[in-house]
């Protein structure tokens, strides 16, 4: 009952990821039908209830586009869980501020990359150029595409990729 379900508006734009309790809510309420049935079904004494995997709202409902917050798990994603100053791929990384905070720097996404642990004692409260260090690539604020938002999901669920294209 917890794996994600794709929520899309009316018309068919991807909005949100709720868990699977939320999204046979929304359909036993018919505040949304099913689009994509992926997972078979849930079996009850009176009824056979669909496991959807995909939703779509009945009512459009109009929402921002949604921006991503700056969190560590954020700055590691953008950065392919790379160290930004050697290269090394590794899960086990911090987070660096380009230009240290007590020199001005800012907490926002292009300040801030994925550092090994090494580089990032090396670097210490210094600027790249007084610790004699390079970035592999400047850092940018991610895209808010469909696909890179709910990006995370599509491992284990295929079935989105024909929802997240062109959004």
């Amino acid at each position: 009952m917890h794996e994600p379900v794709l929520v899309l508006n009316a018309n068919f734009e991807p909005i949100h990821v709720c868990d699977m309790r939320r999204a046979i809510g929304l359909l036993m309420s018919e505040k949304a039908t099913m689009v994509v049935n992926g997972r078979g079904n849930i079996l009850t004494v009176s009824r056979v209830i669909p496991r959807p995997s995909v939703i779509r709202l009945q009512k459009m409902i109009s929402r921002p586009r949604p921006r991503l917050k700056l969190t560590r798990r954020e700055v590691f994603r953008r950065d392919n869980y790379t160290c930004q100053y050697c290269g090394k791929h590794t899960t086990d990384l911090t987070v660096d501020h380009v230009i240290p905070r007590h020199l001005g720097g800012a907490h926002c996404w292009t300040n801030v990359v994925a550092a090994c642990p090494a580089c990032n004692h090396r670097k210490g409260g210094r600027t790249l150029e007084e610790a004699g260090m390079k970035l592999l690539r400047p850092p940018t604020e991610p895209p808010t595409s469909a696909r890179y938002v709910f990006g995370r999901h599509l491992e284990e669920n295929k079935e989105w990729e024909q929802f997240l294209v062109g959004w």
